[in-house]
């Protein structure tokens, strides 16, 4: 078996930022503080700030209080209620998609490097592994930047969400600021792209290239004694 395992040290690097990145936008996912609105009209939200994440909207209240919680209101989102801004739709989609997406991304990578770190036969398709598990990161990435970008610029130029009556949110905030969940996904996003890009510039050494043609390659040590009973 053809010894690789100095070959893949970036590559190794490039699982756990595509691990940690991957945790982020599923973190971002479920985060209610993708916008920070902020109010002045403190009868019904006490604290002066709402939270408005893509699948939930919140706020603390002595007044109005959702079962279950001891002082925050929170209405679910749906993306097929008709005050749903495309923004948040998109972001409920993509998002979903960009953590499946990025889950194999980071699943090719591990087969990739499992075929390095334990030796290679012939037909192991460790550089095609690593490029598809390359694509799949960046695939996610890309899902996941365009709601984030989305709703960052809906945040910056001020747009507001017509709610419901039953979700007890103003019609439009004072101000809002954008909140940690598009922080977090950005990160996550960021990570996500090096882990790609990482990935996809794995290169074979000249010698492991060469054993489809025949030629032997340096050993592995772990093998070694094994191979030989």
């Amino acid at each position: 078996m053809t010894y690789l395992a100095h070959t893949a040290h970036a590559q190794l690097g490039a699982l756990g930022l595509g691990c940690v990145g991957w945790t982020l936008t599923a973190a971002a996912l479920g985060l209610i503080q993708w916008r920070v609105w902020l109010v002045s009209d403190r009868e019904v939200i006490t604290s002066g700030v709402a939270w408005v994440g893509i699948w939930r909207a919140c706020f603390h209240s002595h007044t109005h209080v959702t079962p279950g919680l001891r002082v925050m209101h929170c209405r679910y989102i749906s993306p097929t209620e008709a005050f749903t801004p495309p923004e948040i739709v998109a972001g409920q989609v993509l998002m979903l998609l960009s953590l499946l997406v990025g889950l194999s991304g980071n699943a090719g990578g591990l087969y990739a490097l499992r075929n390095v770190y334990f030796g290679m036969e012939k037909s192991s398709p460790i550089r095609s592994a690593f490029v598809t598990a390359g694509a799949l990161c960046l695939s996610a990435a890309a899902m996941s930047i365009i709601p984030l970008l989305w709703n960052l610029s809906s945040v910056v130029t001020n747009q507001t969400i017509t709610f419901p009556p039953e979700f007890k949110m103003p019609q439009a905030p004072d101000s809002q600021r954008v909140g940690c969940g598009i922080g977090a996904g950005m990160v996550g996003t960021v990570l996500m792209v090096v882990s790609g890009i990482i990935f996809c510039t794995y290169r074979l050494p000249a010698r492991s290239r060469r054993l489809d043609s025949g030629a032997g390659g340096e050993d592995n040590p772990a093998f070694e004694s094994h191979e030989h009973l």
